[in-house]
This record gives C-alpha cells, sequence and structure tokens, in this order.
C-alpha cells in the first residue's frame, strides 16, 4: 500500500484535501470516487512533505487568455506530446503574467504531474470546473477532445457576454452624456438666470420656482448627493452579501417583466451548454451539477439547480428534478426529455442553449431598441422643462409691459 495526498472537489463543488492508502494513483482516484470526491491532484505522500497542498501562483490568465490557451493545447495536444505542446504554447505567449502562469503549468507537467494536478498549482487561472474536465480528459484518454469543447465553451461565452458589453455601450454612453447636460445647466446655468428675475417683484410661475429650488439645491449641495449615492452602494453591497437577503433580491430580479427573463435565459443557456459538455465527457451527471453551481450567478436559481443535484441523487431523472426546480425555461425542460429518452441528453443540451441565446439576442435588441429612444425622451422632457421654465417669466413680463 502506497500514500498519497490528493485534493478534490466534494459534490457541492467545495476543497478538499487529505491523504489515501491505495495500492496505485488509479486505485486512489477509484477510491475517492466511491467517496463523491472528484480528484484534482493526486501525488504520493510523504512524512516529510510539509508544502501545502495547493500552491496558488501570483499572476493570473485573463479569460480571453485563458480561451486562447485553451484553443492552442487542444489543436497541439492532438498532434504533439502534451510537455511539447506546452513548450510551444509557453515561447509565442507575450505577456509576463500569463507566461509565468503557464510556465509553472509547464514545469509541473514535467516534473511528472498530471496536467489536472498542475493547473491546480494556479487555481486562481483554472477554476474548479475546468480543472475536473481536464482531469474527466485525462482518465478518459480523450483530453483533445474535452480541451476542444473547453475552448468551445469558452469562446461562446466571451461572445455572448462581448456582444450584450457592445449592446449596451451607445445607450450607456448616452445616458451619461444626457445626465451631465442636464446637471450642467442645472448648476450652472439655471443658477445665473435665476438672478435676472429676483427683482422683477412678481410671482413667478410655480415651474419656474421649482426648477430654481430644484437648482439651488443642486448648486449648493452636489457633493452631499454624491457622497449619499456612494454611501448607499457601499450599504447596499454590505448587504447583499448576506445569502439569504441575496436570494430575496435575485429572486425578486426574475420576477420583474423583462429583466427576469432575460436573467433567467443567460443562466440557463450556459448551465446547459456547460452540462451538455459534462455529459458528453461521461462525467456523473450530479458531479456536473455541483461543479457547475459557482458559474451560476444568481443565488435563486443557483439554490434550485443545487435542489436539483440533491434529486437526481436520489434518484430522480434530469428532467423531472428540472421540473420539481420550476425555474429553467420551459423549452430547455421539454428538450431535456427528448434527449434522455432518445439517449442523446448532451446533443439535446446543446441545441437547447443554442435556442435559448437566439431568444436571448431578440429579446435583448428589442429592448435596447426600445431603450435608447426611451432615454432620448426622457432627457429631452427634462431640458424642455428647464427651457419652458425660464421662457415662462419672459413671457409673462412682456404680457405686463404690454398696454
Amino acid at each position: 500500500m502506497a500514500e498519497f495526498r490528493y485534493e478534490a472537489l466534494d459534490i457541492e463543488g467545495k476543497p478538499r484535501a487529505g491523504r489515501i492508502n491505495a495500492p496505485s494513483s488509479e486505485a486512489a482516484r477509484a477510491d475517492l470516487l466511491d467517496k463523491r470526491l472528484f480528484a484534482t491532484r493526486l501525488e504520493p505522500a510523504s512524512d516529510a512533505d510539509t508544502t501545502p497542498a495547493l500552491a496558488v501562483g501570483s499572476a493570473r490568465l485573463k479569460p480571453n487568455a485563458l480561451g486562447l490557451f485553451t484553443r492552442q493545447l487542444a489543436t497541439l495536444a492532438s498532434v504533439t506530446p502534451l510537455e511539447e505542446a506546452l513548450r510551444t504554447i509557453v515561447k509565442q505567449t507575450e505577456g509576463d503574467k500569463a507566461r509565468a502562469v503557464l510556465t509553472n503549468v509547464h514545469g509541473a507537467v514535467i516534473e511528472g504531474r498530471r496536467l489536472s494536478d498542475a493547473m491546480a498549482l494556479e487555481g486562481a487561472s483554472f477554476p474548479p470546473l475546468y480543472r475536473a474536465m481536464v482531469a474527466a480528459g485525462e482518465g478518459a484518454g480523450t483530453l483533445p477532445q474535452v480541451l476542444e469543447r473547453l475552448a468551445a465553451l469558452l469562446d461562446r461565452q466571451a461572445e455572448m457576454k462581448g456582444r450584450v458589453q457592445a449592446a449596451l455601450a451607445y445607450p450607456a454612453a448616452l445616458a451619461a452624456v444626457a445626465t451631465l447636460a442636464v446637471a450642467a445647466l442645472m448648476i450652472f446655468v439655471v443658477p445665473r438666470i435665476a438672478e435676472q428675475f429676483a427683482d422683477i417683484g412678481q410671482t413667478l410661475p410655480l415651474l419656474t420656482r421649482i426648477v430654481m429650488a430644484l437648482s439651488h439645491a443642486l448648486a449648493a449641495g452636489w457633493w452631499v448627493l454624491l457622497l449619499l449615492g456612494a454611501g448607499s452602494s457601499l450599504l447596499a453591497n454590505r448587504a447583499l452579501k448576506d445569502e439569504a437577503l441575496r436570494r430575496r433580491f435575485d429572486a425578486w430580479l426574475l420576477g420583474l417583466p423583462v429583466v427576469g427573463r432575460l436573467l433567467r435565459d443567460w443562466q440557463a443557456a450556459r448551465l446547459a451548454r456547460t452540462l451538455a459538455m459534462m455529459v458528453a465527457s461521461r462525467l456523473p451527471l450530479v458531479d456536473g451539477l455541483k461543479l457547475t453551481l459557482p458559474t451560476i450567478g444568481n443565488r435563486e436559481i443557483r439554490a434550485r439547480v443545487a435542489q436539483m443535484a440533491d434529486d437526481i441523487s436520489e434518484g430522480a431523472s434530469l428532467t423531472a428534478a428540472m421540473r420539481r426546480a420550476a425555474i429553467l425555461p420551459p423549452l430547455l425542460v421539454a428538450m431535456a426529455a427528448g434527449g434522455e429518452s432518445a439517449g442523446r441528453l448532451d446533443v439535446m443540451l446543446e441545441k437547447g442553449a443554442e435556442a435559448l441565446e437566439r431568444e436571448y439576442d431578440a429579446l435583448t435588441r428589442s429592448a435596447l431598441a426600445l431603450l435608447e429612444p426611451a432615454i432620448i425622451l426622457v432627457m429631452g422632457g427634462a431640458v424642455a422643462m428647464i427651457v419652458l421654465s425660464i421662457l415662462l417669466p419672459i413671457l409673462q413680463l412682456e404680457s405686463l409691459a404690454s398696454p
């Protein structure tokens, strides 16, 4: 019997570390799987060894760099040995931080570690779900195929994120410029004009008095408003760190008419794509759901997916668990049911993700198409009210001066 030191993830995706006795590393991995632990690092242990089980590097790969690395490694690993593929990628990597991360991974592979174990040394760059997929590919002898799926998943996620950011850039810039323009009018222009009406001896129109009062308040206390805004943001951020409160807030977001549907479709599409990849890689469905949990941003959806994993571990099918969770789009549930009955769950989950992404894109375009004119109308109305509040006293004076 040999003693091995391990780093693993439990069915909830939490890291675990310890030692295990087994005749070989393969037997140790099998024993860990029996204990519902998915090994991300396994190596012979010794009593003299006092180094930490997991050493996380100080540098970190950015998401686009991780996607590029995965794509390159998937291509090279299919035609060259892994060590040579890593050495080639390290040579052509330009950023110092990225090169440091990949150099550490390459060095660990040279020392004889599995690729997933080497990536665990740079846990900040390679998430647990990523390492679990790599470990599954190594165990099944399908590492290039798994890396190809990971690269496609990362590319698709980056594409969706970039498309959303690009779509929001113009409305955000428009709103910021319009807000600054209105603020400048209220703080610098209106007070000067108000001085001209100070000695006319007539009661100013109600709209003019309201606008001038707001203008004086903004001119005198704009910094107070900034402090209140910053303080409110800090308090809200601290309050949302409480899991129970954050879950209620996320559930409230899901109940909003348009925003809730966008959030649900976005998270459901990511979940479906990740599950499709893990099912295609022959990972257990329960483990796939547990490892997917950290990638779900909405706490309400995350809690429902965790309940799905518990239901499946108790013997329920994926479709039954989805229906009981009552949080995923009906289209995805129907496609998962068809995939389970036909034995093509990964294919149907992938198609479901594509359908949800198309629906998400269409809904996003429609919402943004209405958002831009809405911003223009609101800000144009604000400017019109300011101009009207200035014109009304002038018209009043002209009417008084006329015979």
